[in-house]
């Protein structure tokens, strides 16, 4: 399945690129003969409009690129920056934000994601090349101002797309050449939110480039323990930013740079009310709103790509790297007081490699693509706690000392896929290959994975697709940290169960039915399936004050589920709605035992559970509607029926609905420039709504959806 856009209908399945570099130009050519058409019924001497050569050249080369790792027979589900701009927030949104609206995503707290039943296991591509995933998630390095599209794959995924296999994040970023040009304005509003930002993208001779910057305040960083709207001790100050440079070398390459980071500082929220449950340095009463506990995260990461086509051959190599960090700071005396610990938490990740990527139109029937990937990925983490030691009854008394722990991590993974995607017929496609991967370091694993798409076109209007992918997953190495659980016996962070067996690789069988059909010439309808089994299934959970997850196994999982999705457009309106059914459930837990109570690994060994992140109906809607010249209303709707509580998550937590409206409207001020004003309420009913309430596995605390906000934007183009 391929190419979905809720405002702009494609086919969701097809995405054959036999060809697609010659098809590209011909687009441009038809706009070239259009523009010189106008112009002569126009009575012009010139032509209004004329496609640069250089222009040709990119389209030429960006196809080129796209054709050599298509998402044939996948679910892809595209978002558009026209799409973006009009949408709550617009350009401001988070790419969280955006994600949302596509079917099967499941809002988290920290602005992470659950994507068909999966907690995280999410690949990030920008123009192609694969990036490691960072400690605390790339959605927060990228905001929307810097992307021309971004796209959601799912479901069975072709050979060339392995290691994070929940969901494939592809961002296009916008082209200095095509976009010249740029914005500066601020977005900002309810909870002290000021938001500036700037973009800007051009030429310098054969050289493309294109920048942004953003930056935010905020007293809401993370999500609220409390249900009121206004968080306490909860600021956040961010900065991010990202360059893109292109220089064709020739007709037939490039040479592409791609670069970007972020800092976030943070302040960790408090719940007021608590009463301190330890003893330490003489002192029992702490104000639990004064706790002063702080995080800080920085990514950044930088790609060198090159590009060459060699008649019907494309190749694509790539070199990355990528570096993560955290910083947990605690309240160091409230801490002890009311957890009985206080953990200084400090992780660091450096990931760098190489990828390599190639597609031949071998006959117009078939199309080889190969490739590689190999990476290294080295993570280090420090703990240093002060903890109470337990008399012979297990009660702690006043005697606080320093434990202090620290390792590294180091984990390779290398790569190789082949696949053919062979047109059997007019309407029938099979995109079938394999891939080998291996892993070393936390474990020694490999497999074999196959790969099997068939898309069958009854007629103009329908696509149907069945697909089956084996995945191989290792561990998430920027997560893994360093335990030895003798050093803790006999003091407050005694865990219950004294067994941490290494985290292993997951492997999966999946399966997926996609039906799409073309109702009228405005409505399309889809409805899609998926099923996978899983062995030594990998889920997160958050074990500490510090925003960190820790990765464990489940010895056996299985999750499956439906999808539906609409849209429609006719003239100036664009709606879209999709709705999932989902379960996703394990049994048996194999790796970092101590996290839990022998009662819980007792519950979860003889029985099916439901994982933390599990939520049975997931529903995204919205639209827009162009009421007047330069002037757009939109809406956008989520809803949740809620993730799992309790022991063992046996209970379910409330279901919410949240209904963001806004208006957006270009005009020309008497200075001769463009702006652009917007006006956006989020949460438009106010709803008070629990993503977690700290019970479960592996949550950490409780944690409230943003309460309403009103929020008003002004660019100026430049």
């Amino acid at each position: 399945m391929d190419e979905y856009n809720p405002l702009k209908t494609k086919n969701k399945y097809l995405n054959t690129s036999t060809a697609v570099d010659d098809a590209e130009m011909n687009i441009c050519r038809i706009v070239v003969v259009a523009s010189l058409l106008a112009a002569a019924r126009a009575g012009a001497e010139e032509p209004v409009f004329e496609l640069p050569d250089l222009v040709v050249q990119s389209r030429g080369l960006d196809a080129a690129r796209n054709a050599i790792a298509p998402s044939l027979g996948a679910s892809r589900y595209e978002i558009d920056r026209e799409t973006i701009q009009k949408l709550p927030q617009g350009e401001s949104a988070r790419l969280t934000d955006v994600l949302l609206q596509a079917p099967g995503v499941v809002q988290e707290a920290f602005g992470d994601l659950h994507v068909r039943g999966d907690h995280r296991n999410l690949q990030y591509r920008v123009n192609g090349v694969l990036l490691p995933e960072a400690i605390s998630g790339f959605n927060q390095l990228f905001d929307a101002r810097a992307l021309r599209s971004v796209s959601l794959i799912t479901g069975a995924l072709p050979a060339q797309f392995g290691y994070r296999t929940a969901g494939v994040v592809d961002m296009q970023l916008r082209s200095g050449r095509e976009e010249p040009g740029g914005s500066l304005g601020v977005y900002g509003g309810s909870f002290g939110t000021i938001q500036p930002g700037a973009s800007y993208g051009g030429s310098a001779g054969p050289v493309e480039y294109f920048g942004s910057l953003s930056g935010l305040r905020s007293d809401r960083g993370f999500e609220n323990p409390t249900p009121g709207p206004d968080g306490i001790h909860n600021r956040t100050n961010q900065i991010r930013g990202l360059v893109h440079t292109a220089m064709p070398v020739g007709d037939r390459s490039r040479i592409s740079l791609i670069a970007g980071s972020m800092l976030s500082t943070y302040q960790v929220p408090n719940t007021p009310g608590l009463r301190p449950g330890f003893t330490a340095y003489g002192q029992s009463g702490f104000d639990s709103a004064g706790l002063r506990a702080r995080q800080v995260q920085r990514n950044s990461f930088a790609i060198l790509a090159g590009q060459h086509s060699l008649g019907d051959a494309d190749l694509q190599l790539s070199a990355f790297i990528r570096r993560s960090s955290i910083r947990y700071r605690p309240d160091g005396l409230g801490d002890l007081l009311f957890d009985g610990a206080a953990s200084a938490v400090g992780r660091e990740s450096l990931s760098y490699g190489t990828q390599g990527d190639a597609a031949w139109r071998l006959h117009p029937d078939h199309t080889l693509r190969g490739g590689f990937f190999l990476s290294q990925d080295t993570t280090r983490s420090v703990t240093d706690s002060t903890v109470l030691p337990l008399d012979p009854f297990g009660n702690a008394f006043d005697a606080p000392f320093n434990l202090r722990e620290s390792g590294r991590v180091r984990q390779t993974l290398f790569g190789v896929y082949l696949q053919d995607e062979w047109r059997i017929a007019e309407r029938l496609t099979l995109n079938a290959g394999g891939r080998f991967d291996t892993v070393s370091g936390i474990v020694e694993a490999s497999q074999f994975s196959p790969r099997a798409n068939l898309v069958w076109t009854p007629d103009e209007v329908t696509t149907i697709a069945l697909g089956y992918a084996r995945y191989f997953t290792p561990p998430p190495a920027e997560l893994v940290g360093t335990i030895d659980i003798a050093r803790y016996r006999g003091t407050t962070l005694q865990p219950a169960t004294r067994q941490a067996d290494p985290v292993q690789a997951e492997r999966a069988h999946y399966l997926n039915l996609g039906i799409r059909r073309r109702v009228t010439e405005s409505l399309t309808l889809g409805i899609e399936a998926y099923g996978r089994t899983v062995e030594d299934m990998q889920d997160l959970g958050q074990f500490g004050r510090a925003y960190v997850f820790s990765p464990y196994n489940y010895r056996r999982g299985r999750v499956f589920g439906t999808e539906l999705t609409a849209d429609w457009r006719q003239g100036p309106w664009r709606l879209y709605g999709n709705l999932s059914i989902s379960r996703s459930e394990g049994r048996g837990l194999v790796s970092n035992q101590y996290f839990w109570s022998p009662a819980e690994l007792a519950q979860i060994g003889r029985k099916w559970v439901r994982t933390d992140h599990d939520q049975l109906l997931t529903g995204s809607a919205g639209g827009a509607y162009e009421a007047w010249q330069g002037g757009t209303v939109s809406a956008s709707m989520v809803y949740g029926s809620g993730m799992r509580k309790g022991f063992a998550n046996s209970e379910v937590m409330t279901p919410y609905v949240t209904v963001n409206l806004g208006l957006s409207q270009r005009l020309t001020l008497p200075d001769g420039g463009d702006w652009t004003l917007r006006f956006d309420v989020l949460n438009l009913f106010d709803r008070a709504y629990q993503l977690r309430d700290g019970t479960g596995i592996g949550v950490g605390a409780p944690q409230y959806g943003m309460r309403r906000g009103f929020f008003a934007g002004l660019s100026r183009a430049i």
